[in-house]
């Protein structure tokens, strides 16, 4: 009697890991199958349109730009920070009268001084990527690194790694790379259609 509850005790603790796989394996599931609504909560979309038309104007993916909102404002368009970034982008007043002097955006149509403004917002936006995505060559991961830590930094880095991620030394513009390349992937597939 005393050798049988041992062969069963045996027998039970060999299931506990098959228990334990079958239960990571079903969170490993229901995570890379949720329904797109859980993960369209955390990544919502907004001004479709805005995007689609100032995208397209400057040659930048609309799935970038997106990816960037939602890191820098949460898609709130009179978000501000103590530096004085403004709006669903986050652009400096600086850097938007500089994409005007540099002809990149019509400053008869969009005010510089009314980065508020969704549309006006994702125009000098999409106009600032496109200037940073040419200035590196079309590397996108330089230019995100750069709308976050400032060209000179990206420059530096460049110099000192050829892998970018290696060289950035501000913890932010790290983690800032990270999010905005994981947005992007999911902004493409949550919303496959919305700026065909």
């Amino acid at each position: 009697m005393g050798g049988r509850g041992s062969v069963r005790l045996f027998a039970w603790y060999r299931t506990i890991p098959l228990i334990i796989v079958a239960v990571f394996g079903l969170i490993s599931f229901v995570y890379s199958f949720a329904p797109s609504l859980l993960f369209k909560a955390v990544y919502p979309l907004s001004y479709e349109e805005e995007i689609s038309d100032s995208s397209v104007r400057h040659g930048v993916d609309p799935y970038l730009v997106a990816a960037v909102i939602q890191a820098e404002s949460s898609w709130k368009p009179d978000a501000s920070s103590h530096k004085g970034a403004q709006g669903l982008m986050q652009l400096m007043p600086e850097t938007a009268d500089d994409m005007v002097r540099k002809g990149l955006v019509d400053g008869s149509i969009y005010d510089s001084g009314n980065l508020s403004d969704p549309a006006t917002n994702i125009e000098f936006g999409c106009a600032y990527l496109s200037y940073l995505l040419e200035y590196f060559n079309g590397v996108t991961d330089n230019a995100i690194a750069a709308y976050n830590a400032g060209m000179g930094n990206v420059d530096d880095w460049t110099q000192q790694d050829s892998i970018l991620h290696n060289a950035i030394t501000f913890p932010e513009t790290q983690a800032y790379l990270v999010r905005v390349n994981m947005a992007q992937g999911r902004y493409r597939e949550l919303y496959p259609q919305a700026f065909v």
